[in-house]
């Protein structure tokens, strides 16, 4: 990746790193390079964002930047980032792009980039738009009829998704008593008239944003609230989305969390059943816990780990021509329904496979165990390359290769650097918490005491 893109687009705290100037900026580097593309007609962009507070601002100096240099903008408001990957390909716009950063705090916010099918764009074009980003010489800018315009449509298009995230279930959920959790984000703009779609008897939390309670103990993230309202009001099942609704979280009548692992374990599973699993496998990631290995394996199933990310989860999914994949974390994927993770999506299908069971939700999480797992994110600099200098330590080697040999085959140690925070991420895996929680303990202590 370069200077601006991380593994999921640009990120930033707003009004430090991530300003207007440069969402203008990117604007226009990515009107220029459409331009290219299109050998000089006039682009169509669609854009969408969450609800923090600085979503307004980057969204109208995006516009002003397409409109500069002669693309037109589509703005849809207010929506999961899958939908704007969906209507992206629905309105055969040039590209897409969200004002968002997911799960982040709301002083954070992002620019993401689609291409015309809906896919994340290829390292190559995200190289030439950061490289009119980063140049010294201006952008071609144009004037009188050549400029671009803003065009209109919100609410039609964002009924157009919730109509085709309804259409990808065909069970009508009756029976279930449903609670969900909108993070305060994108989902608030969505959830509400999509579960209203279904003969559930459905109740929301954190569907108010008012621009800094996003994500604030609440949605995918912080999931005891709504563990404890799932127990305490009887539910069936409790949904829990982030900031942008690309993930989702959900928890069993008992409170227990069913994570990514084991929504990709229930839904692999019934699509075996009704043989649609292409390719008899599940594509998740090195961070999975070993529950999902142990999973596959009893149930005969092929599991292939990509490196952290659902970029490259997508990319080997397509490249193998699998139907199923995601994260531990919550983005799960089906590329036979659409082109990113949505975390509305993949509610109602884990939805459906329950009411299709006919089980509690407990019992259809139990076919994939989950050993416990210590994560610590440990703080660095967000500049000067701490994080490259962390990772490319051979003190931090030799440690982490010992505590793998301590491990001694029954666990597994995992540190990585974020791709789109200032954190060294320590994941451990032991047969028990306590061990993974001192493993992780270790190596957290050493990172912080390391000097560059």
């Amino acid at each position: 990746m370069g200077k601006l893109f991380g593994t999921d687009g640009i990120r930033g705290v707003v009004g430090e790193n991530l300003t207007a100037d440069l969402a203008f900026r990117v604007g226009q580097a990515v009107g220029v390079v459409l331009m290219e593309e299109k050998e000089g007609r006039r682009p169509t962009v669609v854009i969408g964002k969450d609800t923090r507070i600085s979503s307004d601002m980057l969204e109208a100096a995006l516009i002003a930047g397409l409109c500069s240099v002669g693309s037109d903008a589509k703005p849809v408001g207010d929506i999961p980032t899958p939908a704007v990957a969906y209507l992206t390909r629905q309105e055969k716009a040039d590209a897409g792009i969200v004002v968002s950063a997911s799960h982040n705090p709301y002083e954070h916010n992002g620019i993401k980039i689609f291409n015309s099918q809906g896919y994340k764009l290829s390292d190559e074009l995200e190289e030439r738009v950061e490289e009119k980003i980063l140049s010294d010489r201006p952008m071609p800018l144009l004037t009188r009829e050549k400029l671009g315009r803003r065009l209109h449509g919100m609410r039609q298009l964002k009924r157009d998704y919730i109509d085709f995230a309804a259409s990808t279930i065909d069970s009508d959920l009756s029976g279930l008593r449903i609670l969900v959790d909108c993070a305060n984000g994108a989902a608030s703009a969505t959830a509400p008239e999509l579960f209203g779609r279904f003969k559930a008897h459905t109740v929301f939390l954190n569907r108010t944003p008012d621009g800094v309670n996003i994500n604030d103990r609440c949605g995918s993230t912080h999931l005891d609230m709504l563990a404890e309202q799932v127990v305490k009001e009887g539910y069936d099942i409790g949904v829990a989305f982030d900031g942008d609704a690309d993930r989702c979280l959900l928890v069993d009548e008992k409170g227990g969390v069913i994570d990514g692992d084991k929504v990709m374990a229930v839904c692999a599973l019934d699509m075996k059943q009704r043989g649609i699993l292409r390719g008899n496998a599940i594509v998740a990631t090195v961070m999975s816990n070993l529950g999902l290995h142990e999973f596959c394996r009893n149930y005969g199933l092929d599991l292939v780990c990509t490196a952290v990310g659902d970029r490259n989860v997508l990319e080997e999914m397509l490249r193998r021509d699998y139907r199923i994949g995601g994260e531990q974390s919550g983005h799960t994927i089906f590329t036979a329904l659409e082109t990113t993770g949505d975390g509305e999506v993949t509610a109602l299908q884990f939805l459906q496979v329950l009411v299709r069971s006919g089980k509690r939700a407990s019992e259809l999480a139990s076919v994939c165990a989950s050993y416990p797992q210590t994560l610590i994110n440990v703080e660095v600099p967000h500049s000067g390359g701490v994080k490259e200098q962390i990772m490319a330590s051979q003190e931090l080697a030799e440690a982490v290769k010992r505590e793998e040999e301590a491990l001694a085959g029954e666990g597994r140690v995992l540190v990585r650097a974020s791709g789109t925070e200032a954190l060294i991420r320590v994941m451990v895996e032991a047969k028990k918490e306590e061990i993974s929680n001192s493993t992780a303990n270790r190596l957290a202590g050493l990172i912080k005491s390391l000097k560059f």
